[in-house]
């Protein structure tokens, strides 16, 4: 789950309902040449490798990122 507080589930689930949503973010993003400011945030999680529990070296980060604006950042890079 993405800092918005839902998932790609729920963009799956809503389907061709979300496409206006997403379309109109797209171009209030493009028109104001901004990004959402829920797509500057990440929620970074630890995630364990191996080796000794206790050893921060044996944990990389992963940043949840905001789904919508994921799909959105794929959408202007083929512009």
């Amino acid at each position: 789950m993405g800092p918005e507080g839902f998932s790609g589930e729920i963009q799956k689930l809503g389907g061709e309902a979300m496409t206006p949503y997403l379309a109109r973010l797209l171009e209030i993003s493009l028109n104001n040449a901004t990004i959402p400011s829920d797509g500057k945030k990440a929620t970074v999680v630890p995630i364990y490798k191996g080796g000794d529990r206790w050893a921060v070296s044996n944990y990389r980060p992963m940043s949840l990122t905001s789904v919508a604006c994921k799909q959105l950042g794929h959408v202007k890079a083929g512009y």
